[in-house]
């Protein structure tokens, strides 16, 4: 194991490696919920369901699609983090990714409904697409073209994308925890704590009294992110090795403490999940009409649509993936000489046969997860930490309760943390120099503004190049970049996400 893996050489330990695993496990345990309910607008309870049952028809498909995710949302957990593990030898996971999936939606399933196209049809020529994109990302990886556009960014970029990542997933922590809320005047807000005691005993909108109970149920989950904050931020100051997963460990423990409450166990339905898996997600997409849905159903609009929807995915997959190892390896200090990750091609083949493998279990694009860094944190520098992350997901497919027992407000704190750790990255920016500062900042703040890692990518490209431009410091290696930035303008002109 140690000579495979290079345990000791890159400065870890096996029991490290194994907190580190799942630290990055529990920081990413919701995707195998939020995924298939993302989906499948949250499965035959949720709202387009009720607006299926509107229009006098049957929800039922729709419960079918999320079972059919579920399970594939953890096998291509699995598969790509142990493609990770074994073949990068680094400590990414990867999952489906978010936003990735919401488009999808929107796309493929509500969109199917909206258009008049049956909703399975839909969901599997969604997974035609998705699978077309995941070839194109193969034979960019294998041509080594990925590894190129990856290197060819400009420094700037480079130094901004791992403190805009650390911002993101900051947010998404704060999010999650329901430490930052949304306000109709500002956009978002601190958790208004006098608020909700002022409500007590006040009538709530569907007409029940508000009770002080239900009122502490709604702030517990606060406090706990907060002290974990704290919690783990201490451990660190002492230098305490697995900081982060015993500040995960405390604020789940304290959770249940302040909530008077036990985690409930809940097995039933799992059968009856593979049932689905196997009739509508698993190789779907070669099922009956899926791939004439797919160039010409109403829901998509024609051969040309169909294609901007296989660059749009490829785009959005090939720059959070991009940004994600950039970040990640910088946090780990595993970049070489040139400032680039190790084993870089060789993680974004992981990520190009990961999506494939998705589209063919039934499941949407799959890419490297940006809550990996949750792991690096706590110590992971090799694929064995991406081997345990992928043992615990194994384990999900028949005990899926255990990814529940931890709480959302447990594990922001581990995405707070890493955020802090990530923003050191962007001290390196030249500040001085318009054509670097401007650029680095924009990617930089719009990557969670926008909430995704592509956006602020693509736009940082498009300002570097206008600048670089209009300032004459445009050079021959910006060729890269232009195509890239003007790939952006396309995304943004013609695909809403």
């Amino acid at each position: 194991m140690e000579k495979f893996f290079k345990i000791s050489e890159r400065g870890s330990t096996v029991k490290t490696e194994i907190f580190a695993g799942i630290t990055t496990f529990f920081a990413m345990a919701y995707i195998i919920f939020v995924n298939p309910n993302q989906v499948a607008a949250e499965g035959a309870n949720g709202w387009l369901a009720a607006e299926i049952v509107a229009n006098g028809g049957n929800p039922a498909p729709l419960g079918q699609i999320w079972n059919a995710v579920y399970i594939a949302s953890i096998l291509v957990a699995v598969i790509g983090t142990l493609l990770m593990a074994l073949y990068a030898n680094m400590p990414f996971a990867q999952a489906c990714g978010m936003g990735l999936n919401s488009f999808f939606c929107t796309m493929f399933v509500s969109g199917a409904f909206v258009s008049g196209v049956d909703v399975i049809t839909g969901y599997q020529s969604g997974l035609v697409i998705i699978f077309l994109s995941g070839v194109v990302f193969l034979v960019l990886s294998i041509t080594g073209l990925r590894e190129y556009v990856a290197k060819a960014m400009p420094e700037c970029l480079k130094k901004a994308i791992p403190a805009g990542i650390g911002l993101f997933i900051a947010l998404i922590g704060f999010k999650n925890a329901g430490i930052i809320e949304a306000n109709q005047y500002t956009f978002v807000q601190f958790f208004d704590f006098h608020g909700r005691i002022e409500s007590i005993g006040t009538v709530a909108a569907d007409g029940h009294t508000i009770t002080g109970t239900e009122v502490w149920h709604s702030i517990v989950p606060v406090l706990i992110a907060l002290i974990g904050i704290l919690i783990i931020a201490i451990l660190a100051k002492f230098n305490v090795k697995g900081n982060v997963i015993i500040g995960i460990v405390a604020s789940t423990v304290l959770y249940y403490v302040f909530m008077w409450d036990l985690p409930s166990f809940d097995v039933s339905g799992i059968g009856q999940s593979f049932k689905d898996f196997g009739e509508i997600g698993f190789l779907g997409l070669f099922n009956g009409d899926a791939w004439d849905a797919a160039f010409n159903g109403s829901h998509i609009g024609g051969v040309f649509s169909a294609v901007m929807l296989i660059i749009v995915f490829c785009l959005v997959d090939m720059f959070d993936t991009v940004g994600t190892i950039y970040g990640t390896a910088s946090q780990a200090d595993m970049l070489d000489e040139n400032g680039d990750p190790i084993n870089i091609n060789k993680s974004m083949m992981c990520d190009s046969i990961g999506t494939v493998s998705g589209a063919l279990l039934g499941t949407s694009t799959c890419t490297t997860f940006v809550e990996s860094a949750s792991g690096v944190s706590a110590g992971g520098r090799t694929g064995f930490a991406s081997i345990i992350t992928a043992a615990c997901f194994a384990v999900c497919l028949f005990l899926s309760p255990l990814a529940s027992i931890v709480p959302s407000c447990a594990t922001a704190p581990a995405l707070v943390f890493v955020g802090v750790l990530m923003a050191k990255n962007f001290a390196k920016v030249d500040m001085d120099d318009m054509l670097s500062a401007v650029p680095a900042f924009l990617a930089l703040v719009m990557m969670p503004l926008t909430y995704s890692i592509s956006n602020g990518i693509g736009i940082g490209a498009i300002a570097y190049v206008i600048i670089a431009l209009f300032t004459g410091k445009y050079t021959k290696k910006d060729v890269v970049v232009t195509i890239i930035a003007a790939l952006f303008v396309c995304k943004f002109i013609f695909v809403t996400m």
